[in-house]
């Protein structure tokens, strides 16, 4: 029945690779079930529905992916957006405003997935650009982890610094990156979960690893915040607020699922992803999902790299994440042992194995190597992946016009370079009467 259903043959892989990666995946992304609520408890939203409606979101989704799309992709509430929602739109209109700004924002990225538009803009993205995203979420996500671990932190005088590695979390992670290097130099299967589980159970000595009395408790009841949107106050927000989420919803999603496939060579010899219309109909779904529950946009995580990287190739891997995520509405306590410095190496892992595909891109020429490096540069240093995208679809076309070569866009990438000069400086067009 699962090879019917996820044609496991057909992508070389087998039930307990599968396994084994959505585990790996969920453990890399389990935090977001504590740290969405915290955020979202700054708009004023209760922590203990949030949590659920998290919890709730992240694993209806991902099973629906599991089934739907047959790709071993991981959804959730997503940072960054969710704190766009409790910082920015929530704080000028309410929290059950900002839930109708995701939903309606949802529903035209569901239109343009199900139309198949979507797929007119994966056939536009140059090949630099797909394969420069990748090599900028392992940067991207290789930073979090570092930053997770305590390894870097701000600075007042030089913006990043080195953390204090002389305290538990951060020398925890740096054991368990050791190890975890080991294991993955051994090509030990599963390297990279024993990696995390190793760390967890080496932290409790170290007093990083908190046993708690209780491992099991009842989830919060969602009704306080259950379909409680405001759509005469979202719309008051005007067009760009909704056009923001949408932005970031989108690249956030196409950037994710380019670059891990790139990375996993699931791309067809076109450089196209296979049944992306369902991968982004399903992404649609679940930001629609997670407002109607009472969270933030719901989107296709970049953690998913973590159970690819170990081999999840099928639906397989997303329904065990789902399954994972509805489970630890019982065994939350137990999900919240693992700290954030057990998991951080395998970010930073994942970042590592990400670099592939920077070999592929043509260097020597300057109108490939520029918008690739922008890409990739200014998703660490602008800490975003859309705005890594945005800035390479604004530097592509230019610089392939002015060498003479602008026949070589697609039309579409032009349009696209203008939305994202727009994402990227809102401000201008204002001040040119635009």
């Amino acid at each position: 029945m699962l090879e019917r259903l996820f044609k496991l043959k057909e992508n070389r892989t087998d039930v307990r690779t599968e396994v084994i990666a959505g585990i790996t995946t969920f453990m890399t992304m389990a935090y977001i079930i504590f740290v969405n609520p915290s955020i979202l408890s700054n708009a004023g939203m209760p922590f203990g529905p949030v949590m659920t409606a998290t919890v709730l979101a992240a694993g209806l989704t991902t099973l629906l992916g599991g089934f739907m799309a047959n790709y071993p992709y991981a959804l959730a509430s997503g940072m960054g957006l969710n704190a766009f929602f409790a910082f920015t739109v929530a704080q000028k209109a309410g929290w059950q405003a900002a839930l109708a700004v995701v939903f309606l924002e949802g529903i035209i990225f569901l239109v343009l997935a199900v139309t198949g538009a979507i797929n007119k803009i994966d056939a536009a993205i140059p090949q630099t650009i797909k394969r420069a995203v990748g090599v900028g979420i392992g940067l991207f996500i290789a930073f979090i982890g570092a930053h997770n671990a305590g390894l870097i932190q701000a600075s007042p005088a030089t913006l990043v610094t080195r953390g204090d590695l002389t305290q538990p979390g951060p020398l925890l992670a740096i054991v368990g990156l050791l190890i975890t290097a080991v294991l993955m130099a051994l090509k030990v299967r599963g390297a990279i979960l024993l990696g995390i589980i190793i760390t967890t159970i080496i932290g409790i000595p170290m007093g990083v690893t908190k046993i708690t009395g209780s491992i099991v408790g009842m989830p919060a009841s969602l009704s306080p915040i259950f379909f409680k949107m405001d759509f005469k106050g979202a719309l008051s927000l005007g067009f760009m607020t909704i056009f923001a989420f949408w932005f970031v919803d989108v690249f956030d999603t196409v950037g994710t699922l380019m670059g891990t496939a790139s990375r996993a060579n699931m791309l067809d010899e076109k450089g196209q992803l296979p049944r992306i219309r369902q991968a982004m109909t399903v992404d649609a779904i679940g930001t629609c999902l997670g407002a109607v529950l009472g969270t933030s946009t719901v989107t296709t995580y970049v953690e998913s790299s973590a159970g690819i990287a170990e081999g999840g190739r099928t639906g397989l891997t997303a329904v065990v994440v789902g399954v994972l995520f509805l489970l630890s509405l019982v065994f939350a306590p137990l999900a919240g042992m693992v700290p954030a410095y057990a998991t951080a190496p395998a970010l930073i892992i994942v970042g590592v194995l990400m670099m592939l595909p920077v070999k592929d891109i043509d260097w020597s020429d300057f109108t490939e190597a520029f918008p690739a490096f922008i890409t990739i540069a200014m998703m660490p240093f602008a800490f975003s992946i859309s705005d890594g995208i945005a800035a390479g679809f604004v530097a592509y076309p230019i610089v392939k016009a002015v060498a003479g070569k602008g026949r070589e866009v697609h039309w579409l990438v032009y349009v696209l370079g203008v939305l994202s000069l727009i994402h990227l400086a809102p401000g201008l067009f204002a001040a040119l009467g635009l």
